[in-house]
């Protein structure tokens, strides 16, 4: 079980202890399938080093020594570690091209048809999925709660939620984000979805597979059921709460942990991110795609949107996406921040922190 280090000096979060029936099977090493996972974004990268978790850095086949390589084998290492290690059986990366690009190598990179331009360290260790170009100007959001990129608009909104289901700042979005949820009703496509690597544990694991399960199979009930979690972490009693039929949710959490290989990430730690955190599949490949490095992170319409965590804010800033704004946007909804972690006092502060 991962230990919760990340948050020692944040929020003491609730020890949860219940197990949903995920069977823990045991694995040969030699058939474990490779991860789809290759997406360590940019924001997530410079996170990390700041953090000075990537002890050992980024390798490839072969052990580095001090100094630069050259741009055609921190290319070839970077091909060949993301084939060996970040990539389900089926699927591989090809090189386009390589070449020196402010102090790093920019590497095209093909996979499964898409082009993606990724830079690694000339020391070939540390690989970015994307670069900001610090050169070109960035004009800032005149409001905080309405997103830094150009707003692309539609009839029906895509809201997309990224989170970890124990992460304090990821319970505050939440909570924040459900009454404007609820107030827009059908008039917007919402999902909740899961970072692609957990930092509270086994519980953690547990409780984002249980959700996965109730979303996918039993719609209707789940923001019922989240709601009933944001209180005070029991998921079991909120199967009761919230209805769900059991029996179903059992066989989706068997077919999701054969597919995402949920136990086979849980139990092999050569598997983990940085050696630290489990990885979790459900949502790998929108990961990869948004540029998602922490929880949360809010997208609408496949572009990242920023918000601030009270309700009134995520009603306004979901509603600027809207070709056409329907009634639900005129709903009154709290401008208070939801508190960090569980439970439902309005006494929280606006963060912009992430898990």
């Amino acid at each position: 079980m991962a230990e919760e280090k990340s948050h020692e000096n944040k929020e003491h979060h609730h020890e949860n202890k219940e197990h949903y029936p995920i069977e823990h099977k045991k694995h040969s090493s030699s058939i474990i399938k490779k991860t789809h996972v290759w997406k360590f974004t940019a924001a997530l990268a410079i996170l990390l080093l700041i953090a000075s978790v990537m002890t050992g850095g980024f390798r490839g086949n072969k052990d580095y020594v001090t100094g630069i390589v050259s741009a055609e084998e921190a290319a070839q290492n970077t091909i060949s570690y993301i084939n060996a290690n970040l990539l389900q059986q089926g699927t591989s990366a090809t090189l386009k091209n390589v070449s020196e690009s402010g102090g790093v190598y920019s590497i095209g990179i093909s996979i499964g048809g898409q082009d993606y331009t990724s830079y690694v360290t000339q020391d070939g260790k540390i690989l970015f999925t994307t670069g900001i170009d610090m050169t070109q100007k960035v004009e800032k959001p005149t409001d905080s709660s309405q997103p830094t990129q150009n707003i692309q608009k539609s009839d029906k909104p895509e809201v997309e939620l990224f989170v970890m289901s124990h992460c304090p700042f990821g319970t505050q979005a939440e909570k924040g984000i459900i009454p404007a949820v609820k107030a827009l009703g059908d008039s917007i496509n919402f999902k909740l979805r899961f970072v692609y690597y957990v930092m509270h544990g086994e519980k953690e694991v547990n409780e984002q597979t249980r959700e996965y399960c109730i979303q996918k199979e039993q719609n209707d009930k789940f923001l019922d059921y989240l709601g009933c979690f944001l209180k005070e972490g029991k998921g079991e009693e909120c199967l009761t709460e919230a209805k769900i039929d059991t029996e179903q949710m059992k066989a989706c959490i068997e077919e999701a942990d054969e597919e995402f290989e949920i136990s086979v990430n849980l139990e092999d730690k050569s598997q983990w991110l940085n050696e630290r955190f489990p990885l979790f599949n459900t949502n790998a490949e929108l990961n990869l795609k948004y540029g998602v490095g922490g929880s949360p992170t809010l997208v609408i319409n496949g572009a990242k949107a920023s918000s601030s965590r009270d309700s009134a804010s995520y009603l306004s800033t979901i509603c600027a996406h809207f070709n056409e704004a329907p009634k639900g946007c005129n709903e009154e909804l709290s401008s208070a921040p939801p508190s960090p972690g569980f439970g439902y006092s309005e006494s929280g502060v606006a963060t912009d922190e992430q898990c």
